[in-house]
């Protein structure tokens, strides 16, 4: 005992001269630190940020422009590419953006004034055109920001903005080169709002080099009070702040790790890919991030009619289906606690009906609820502790709710980007990266590949005749029987107008010239009710193809499928042609009637 309280006798009078200039020195650069260290750490932070995403919108930019980089060799953008375009801004945080040619002309941009004017600023002659990007982040006044911008932006950005007119906002401006061949042939200049984001850093960094230099100034007291006592009270004094500091250490340690471990799931779930991938992400960041509790995910179905199970961890467990009024949560629109007041009650979709205490979170992302978040204490887990961590499991929630919208709006777009809207076939886009694919496996695989050619006979009268709605019903009429006949790998595609083509892999001349035949008699045999009376007759002309015997590539295999096409319609119309036959004689159908049997799909079409 005596050894002990030698070695916390007080400091000699020398290291206690060296001690307190230290940790006066120390609290000073602390507190310094809160002036001037938060905003340039936030800005190089939000520099990267801004780099990962300006990359990743050139990649979704290029891939939405029906011509990639070649638009930017041109200078030209059409229709479609303008449509979508200036949809960026209302589903994404940009604030503008600009399509800019290898000369520096902007031939497009969200504000209408700045296109055909030329970028002359020396940064882009020396850093863009030469294949680097460009950074630049300065405060604008609000009167110099696009004022659509600010209306459809959120409604925290809206009243931060509302008649402050000499505010100012923290604008990032990067400029992304787009290459073709190892050439910059033009380059995106993006523009984002950085003023609520960068606000928010701040002011946590600032609070956390406050709370340090809290820390560095308490241990300046304490050991100054150390020094000035003596004897037992300042063993005593000194136990006391030593265990305030290890549970402070402690606290701060677990701050930082939640504070980590939200950051890491925050960007791996913005790299999610589809909604399986997120959540087995969810799955194991939630084990680590809240270790005490039991937890399940449930997301709406497309219909919205049912939440479907998607993930549980911790040794939770979630149903493959509960409905919206079986969780108080989702009935009472806000967080529900169960085992908090005296008199309460466990939710339906609660699989063990026992005492533990528990969350259900409505996961809301865009003001629209999108999910459910279901959390119960574990086992002995003190009903203190779990409540303690509600703030926290709120928190993970926000973060899981925009990553579910995210992902569904980026399925959404992508399913959008592929699909006719008015048939729901696949369009000319999807058809000619699918026969790519299909044709490379084929040809590795030895295995035959056939394409239909299909246009529909006499459309145009049924514009002129019945009107473009009709002419729309027959349409979607034709392609629900495509779409019925099509099974497994085969995909149906509407080219435009009334000219369709189908992929056929695995099948042969023979097995394909009887689908053919079927699709013709089944489309034969359509009746449309157009109001009160019924439409014409229906009839298409097809044609066939056959890799590898009329083509290795694909426009040469949707060449000879066209070819034969045209054949069929000059026969007379109603009919399939094979491509590089002439017309065929009453025994060679008979032959090819008498090829493999058809599939029972294809026997319930005929």
């Amino acid at each position: 005992m005596t050894e002990m309280l030698d070695r916390r006798a007080p400091p000699r009078p020398f290291f206690n001269k060296l001690l307190m200039p230290f940790l006066g020195a120390v609290t000073v650069a602390m507190c310094l630190s809160v002036i001037y260290l938060p905003a340039p750490i936030v800005d190089r932070m939000l520099r990267d940020d801004v780099h990962r995403k300006a990359q990743e919108w050139r990649l979704r930019v290029l891939d939405a422009l029906e011509s990639g980089s070649e638009t930017f060799a041109r200078a030209t953008i059409t229709r479609g590419d303008e449509l979508w375009l200036s949809q960026v801004t209302t589903l994404s945080e940009i604030y503008c953006f600009k399509l800019i040619a290898a000369e520096g002309q902007i031939f497009w941009s969200t504000q209408a004034e700045d296109i055909g004017v030329v970028n002359e600023m020396p940064f882009f002659r020396r850093i863009v055109a030469a294949g680097n990007p460009y950074y630049q982040a300065e405060d604008r006044p609000v009167s110099e920001v696009d004022d659509h911008f600010l209306r459809s932006a959120s409604s925290n950005r809206a009243e931060l903005y509302e008649d402050e007119t000499g505010k100012l906002m923290r604008i990032a401006e990067i400029h992304e080169p787009i290459l073709q061949n190892g050439r910059v042939v033009g380059a995106i200049a993006f523009y984002t709002d950085l003023t609520e984001l960068r606000a928010i850093f701040v002011d946590r960094l600032e609070r956390i080099f406050i709370a340090l230099s809290v820390v560095s100034l308490l241990m300046l007291v304490v050991t100054s009070t150390v020094i000035r006592r003596s004897g037992r009270m300042q063993l005593r004094v000194i136990n006391q702040r030593a265990e305030q500091e290890r549970q402070m250490m402690a606290e701060q340690m677990r701050l930082a790790r939640n504070v980590r471990l939200l950051g890491e799931l925050n960007e791996w779930l913005q790299s999610s890919r589809s909604l399986d991938e997120l959540f087995k992400m969810v799955g194991r960041f939630m084990s680590h991030i809240l270790p005490n509790s039991e937890g399940s995910v449930y997301v709406y179905s497309s219909s919205r009619d049912v939440l479907v199970g998607s993930a549980s961890w911790n040794g939770g467990h979630h149903c493959d289906h509960i409905r919206a009024e079986d969780c108080w949560g989702l009935r009472r629109g806000r967080t529900y606690t169960f085992g908090s007041a005296e008199v309460d009650f466990p939710c339906s979709h609660s699989e063990s009906q026992d005492d533990r205490p528990s969350f259900c979170f409505p996961v809301l992302a865009h003001g629209e609820t999108v999910g459910l978040l279901h959390l119960k204490a574990k086992d002995n887990v003190p009903l203190e502790e779990f409540r303690a961590s509600q703030r926290l499991a709120q928190m993970c929630a926000e973060q899981i709710s925009l990553a579910i919208a995210n992902v569904q709006m980026r399925d959404q777009l992508h399913d959008r980007s592929i699909r006719d809207p008015l048939t729901g076939l696949y369009n000319r886009r999807h058809l000619t990266e699918t026969l790519r694919r299909q044709l490379e496996q084929a040809h590795r695989e030895e295995r035959p590949l056939s394409i239909l050619s299909i246009d529909v006979d006499h459309f145009k009268r049924f514009n002129d005749t019945h009107g473009h709605d009709a002419g729309d019903m027959v349409l979607r009429a034709v392609a629900s029987v495509f779409e019925q006949v099509c099974e497994g790998d085969e995909t149906a595609c509407r080219m435009g107008g009334e000219e369709f083509m189908l992929l056929l892999p695995d099948l042969g001349l023979p097995a394909a010239a009887l689908r053919a035949e079927a699709l013709r008699g089944a489309v034969e045999r359509i009746n449309v009710r157009y109001g009160e009376k019924s439409l014409p007759r229906i009839t298409i002309s097809v044609g066939v193809a056959v890799h590898p015997e009329d083509g290795t590539m694909p426009q040469q295999l949707m060449k000879a499928a066209d070819d034969a096409l045209y054949d069929a319609k000059g026969r007379g119309r109603n009919r399939v042609a094979i491509a590089g036959e002439d017309d065929p004689t009453q025994a060679e159908v008979a032959a090819l009637h008498a090829s493999p049997s058809p599939t029972p799909r294809e026997e319930a079409v005929a």
